[in-house]
C-alpha cells in the first residue's frame, strides 16, 4: 500500500523535474493548473494536496494528448457519482486501488474507462515494516535510485533562458500510475478534481518491508504511455501495472509517524543500530508500569539473588490470580495474553512461554483462540 509520500521540491524546481519530449520529439515543461494550491511537503497524507500530472486534453478540448499539465489534487478519490455534500463523509478508503481489482469496482472502473489516468509525483514514498512479535514499526523511505545526469541537449521548443538546467540532475522524482476523477458538489461549486494511487504485490527487495507497493512507471516511455489515453487504450495501459526492482530504500526516524511533523528529518537515514541500542536503553531504564510493586519493596522482601527482581518462594502466598478480561487481537482469529507470572529464578526458566523483562514480576506473552481461558497474576495490596 500508499499511505505517505514526500514531495519538497520548490515549484519552479518540480516543474523541471517533469521537463518530457512531446509527440514530435521536442522538449516541453508542462504547464500549471491552480499552482497556488501546491504546497512543498516532506510528509503528505491522504486528503492532502499533492502533484499530479495529466494530459491536456482532459482539461482542453481538441488538445494534443501527449502533452501534459500539473496539477494538485486530493489524494483519496471522490467518485463522481457521490452524493453527499461532504467529501469527507465517504464511506469506504480510496486513497489506493488493486491493480487485481481495478475492473471490478465502480469506483475505479469508470473513471479508467473515461482515460482519466495520471502520475502521481513524489521524492519518495514511506512505508512501515511490523517487528515479529511486536505492535512497533519502523519505517522506510522508498525512492528511486539516484544517478547523475550529464547536462546536454537542447531544449527544442521549450526556449527558455540560456542559464535554465536543459536536463534536470538532481533528484529524481518517483512516478506512480494513479486514477483520477471530477467530483461536482451537489449544492454547486467547483468541480474536486481527486486521485488514487495504483498498488500491486511487492517486489522481491521490498517484500521484507511490506507485502503491497505503487505502480511505479519506471522510465519515460512508461509515463507518456500510461497518460496519452487518446493513442493508448485502457487495457494497453494496464500492461503497464506491475512491480519494478528499481528502487532504493533506507530507514528512517519515527518522527514521520506523525504527518504533523514536517520537516528534513523525516527522510533522513536513520541507524538501525543506534536505535536498537537505545531501544534496550529504554528498556532497562523504564518506569514502573501502573499495579506492579516498586522495585526497591520486592528487593526488601527477599527477591531473588544474581540480579534478577522475581519474587523470592516465601512470597508467592501474596500471589493472586484474575481473569484478563480484554485481551489483544491477533491474526488469524487468535488473541494474546500479558502472563504475570511470580517464579523463582529467571523467567526464562518457564515452558511454552517467551521470555520477558524482570520488573518484580515474570512478563510472557500467550498466544491462544479467543474463547481460551486464560488468568494473569498480580501481587495484592499491602
Amino acid at each position: 500500500m500508499c499511505g505517505r509520500t514526500s514531495c519538497h521540491l520548490p515549484l519552479e524546481a518540480l516543474t523541471r523535474a517533469c521537463a518530457y519530449r512531446d509527440r514530435q520529439g521536442r522538449q516541453q515543461l508542462p504547464e500549471w493548473r491552480d499552482p497556488d494550491r501546491y504546497y512543498p511537503s516532506y510528509n503528505k497524507s491522504p486528503r492532502s494536496s499533492t502533484p499530479v500530472l495529466l494530459s491536456r486534453r482532459h482539461l482542453e478540448k481538441g488538445a494534443d494528448s501527449s502533452e501534459r499539465i500539473i496539477a494538485p489534487m486530493r489524494w483519496g478519490l471522490v467518485p463522481s457519482w457521490f452524493k453527499e455534500a461532504d467529501p469527507s463523509k465517504l464511506q469506504f478508503n480510496t486513497t489506493n486501488c488493486r491493480s487485481d481489482t481495478i475492473m471490478e469496482k465502480r469506483s475505479f472502473k469508470v473513471p479508467l474507462s473515461k482515460g482519466r489516468r495520471c502520475v502521481v509525483l513524489a521524492d519518495g514514498f514511506y512505508e512501515w515494516q511490523r517487528h515479529p512479535g511486536t505492535y512497533q514499526k519502523q519505517p522506510y523511505f522508498i525512492y528511486f535510485p539516484q544517478i547523475k545526469t550529464e547536462k546536454s541537449g537542447s531544449m527544442g521548443a521549450a526556449d527558455n533562458p540560456e542559464d535554465w538546467e536543459k536536463v534536470w540532475d538532481n533528484w529524481r522524482l518517483l512516478t506512480m500510475a494513479g486514477i483520477f476523477d471530477c467530483w461536482d458538489p451537489p449544492e454547486g461549486g467547483d468541480c474536486l478534481y481527486s486521485y488514487t494511487i495504483i498498488t500491486v504485490e511487492s517486489c522481491q527487495g521490498l517484500n521484507d518491508i511490506h507485502h503491497r507497493m505503487p505502480a511505479i512507471l519506471d522510465g519515460e516511455e512508461a509515463v507518456s504511455k500510461w497518460l496519452d489515453f487518446g493513442e493508448v487504450s485502457a487495457q494497453e495501459a494496464l500492461k503497464l501495472i506491475h512491480p519494478t526492482e528499481n528502487i532504493a530504500f533506507h530507514p528512517v526516524s519515527t518522527v514521520v509517524n506523525n504527518f504533523r511533523n514536517d520537516t528534513p528529518e523525516c527522510l533522513l537515514p536513520a541507524d538501525l543500530l543506534v536505535k536498537k541500542k537505545n531501544l534496550a536503553h529504554t528498556l532497562e531504564c523504564r518506569p514502573m508500569e501502573k499495579g506492579r510493586a516498586p522495585l526497591s519493596k520486592l528487593q526488601r522482601r527477599g527477591g531473588s539473588q544474581g540480579g534478577q527482581n522475581c519474587p523470592a518462594p516465601h512470597q508467592r502466598n501474596r500471589w493472586t490470580k484474575r481473569k484478563l478480561l480484554m485481551p489483544t487481537p491477533h491474526r488469524r482469529g487468535f488473541y494474546s495474553w500479558p502472563i504475570l507470572l511470580p517464579q523463582e529464578g529467571c523467567c526464562g526458566d518457564a515452558d511454552g512461554a517467551a521470555s520477558g523483562l524482570c520488573r518484580g514480576v515474570c512478563v510472557r506473552m500467550f498466544t491462544a483462540p479467543p474463547k481460551h481461558n486464560l488468568t494473569y497474576w498480580q501481587p495484592l495490596a499491602t
